[in-house]
């Protein structure tokens, strides 16, 4: 007989509806207990919270899952997809079950936004593994616009204990409307420099803003590295240069890169680390070391928008 390990799955992706903290680990318990139950590898990305209460109810059992905080990882949402893809990896052949909750109380619009667009594309890049990936979402604390983009991005929902499949689930590329929209334009009090040929003017206009901006040396020095990787790009892909925006928002520093080129790949800079030399590894590096990128591209032009979030006084 074989062991409950070895049963086959395919990969599936659930968003649970629960109501506010009391009923957070009434949802989930099933699913973790279930996965400990068969042995498999269990990964819990939530913010740190609410993991204190998986953990109370799991007890002992705890010691057994692998924790990530969400709001530490999933600060930029396109950082999860890498995380979940190198925590499968290290169990090849096995099925590995995941509670990812990408979006919590207190995001921002932009946030919820690249949330939704990550969602989506969770089912580009787990489509082939054997996985479990569930979903928690507050319907409670959570705009209803959030919970509709959630009934977009994942076939099948479950409410109050029960399962069923989305009537607005329709196709594993499709990105939901809100987190697909062209950019708003920068405000006009932004500084603007075209570039054509040589990135030391990059590199000397965005330092120069950050330290304006207060951001520390080892985040300015980020911010300057994940500018670079996409002027690089665009001078390496397009033949008429690029335009690059800065400003500052109460919260954060916010640079723009405007080029003529198009990204084909939805998942590029969310597979797993590319290998040192291999192409690609200029989007996965932009989105680690920057709280939040925005990536919008259409034909004959692809805009990047990074955030790096300033101290609070």
């Amino acid at each position: 007989m074989a062991s409950p390990a070895a049963v086959s799955r395919t990969f599936r992706h659930l968003a649970v509806l629960y109501r506010g903290r009391p009923g957070y680990a009434l949802a989930l318990r099933g699913f973790a207990r279930d996965s400990l139950a068969r042995d498999e590898p269990l990964l819990v990305a939530v913010p740190d919270r609410n993991a204190d209460l998986l953990r109370a109810d799991l007890g002992a059992e705890s010691s057994r899952v692998t924790w990530m905080d969400m709001t530490t990882l999933g600060r930029n949402p396109a950082r999860i997809i890498p995380a979940v893809l190198a925590f499968a990896a290290q169990y090849q052949g096995r099925e590995v079950t995941c509670v990812s909750e990408p979006v919590w109380p207190g995001r921002s619009v932009a946030e919820r936004q690249e949330a939704a667009r990550h969602e989506a594309l969770v089912n580009l890049a787990f489509r082939q593994i054997p996985a479990m990936i569930v979903c928690p979402y507050d319907t409670t604390a959570l705009p209803r616009s959030v919970i509709a983009d959630a009934g977009v991005t994942h076939p099948d929902l479950m409410s109050g204990g029960k399962e069923k499949a989305s009537a607005s689930y329709r196709d594993p590329a499709a990105l939901p409307a809100r987190s697909d929209r062209l950019l708003a334009s920068p405000p006009p009090r932004s500084g603007e420099l075209h570039y054509g040929s040589d990135l030391r003017p990059v590199r000397s206009f965005v330092t120069s803003a950050a330290e304006q901006a207060g951001l520390s040396a080892s985040r300015t020095a980020d911010l300057v590295l994940a500018i670079s990787e996409l002027a690089a790009n665009t001078l390496r892909h397009t033949r008429a240069g690029g335009t690059l925006h800065v400003w500052r928002s109460t919260k954060a520093l916010i640079c723009q890169v405007q080029d003529t080129g198009q990204i084909m790949d939805p998942l590029a800079g969310r597979r797993l680390e590319p290998a040192d030399g291999a192409g690609g590894k200029g989007l996965w590096l932009v989105n680690q070391v920057c709280d939040l990128v925005q990536t919008r591209t259409r034909q004959g032009s692809t805009t990047i928008r990074l955030h790096m979030r300033l101290a609070q006084p």
